[in-house]
Order: structure tokens, then sequence, then C-alpha cells
């Protein structure tokens, strides 16, 4: 069996997509204990009043979830999609 060599831009990518999932996981464990904080907040203080921890849990969840989807879906596109956007630039 030959060791082949990794294409060294395959490896970046893979490095930058590792990078990615672990910056993901900080910013999801930073979440959830922030806003289980806040609510350890709310409950103590007017556990039956008005809840606004849903505004930080709003704000930042949209934020997350940009965050999941640059990670998961990312912003490499398709070979087929860079074709399709070539052939449409080059009928200018």
């Amino acid at each position: 069996m030959t060791d082949s060599p990794i294409p060294v831009d395959l490896r970046e990518a893979a490095v930058t997509r590792l990078r990615k999932k672990r910056d993901l996981q900080a910013h999801l464990l930073a979440f959830v204990l922030v806003n289980l904080f806040l609510n350890g907040i709310w409950l103590l203080t007017t556990p039956g009043g008005f809840y606004w921890p849903m505004f930080p849990l709003l704000g930042w969840g949209i934020g997350l979830a940009f965050h999941v989807w640059d990670v998961y879906v990312g912003s490499n596109p398709s070979e087929e999609a860079i074709r399709a956007e070539m052939d449409r630039l080059g009928r200018r």
C-alpha cells in the first residue's frame, strides 16, 4: 500500500472545516450557559412576571442559526452551481 500525499488544498479545507466546527461548539456552549444564567436570574427575581430572557434567546438564537448554516451548509457552491453561473454570465 502506497501512502499518497494529501493535496495541500484538501488539507487546508479539512483544517478550516474542523476549526469552524470547534468554533460552533464553543458558540453553542456559550449560548446555553449564558441563557441558563439569564433564565436563572429571571426565575429568582420575577418567576411569574414578564419573560424578558426571550429577547437574548431570540436575538442570539438567530446569530447561532446563521453560524450553524455557515458550518454545515457552507459557502462553497457545487460545481453544477458554478457552471450554471458561468453559463449565465457568458450569455450577457
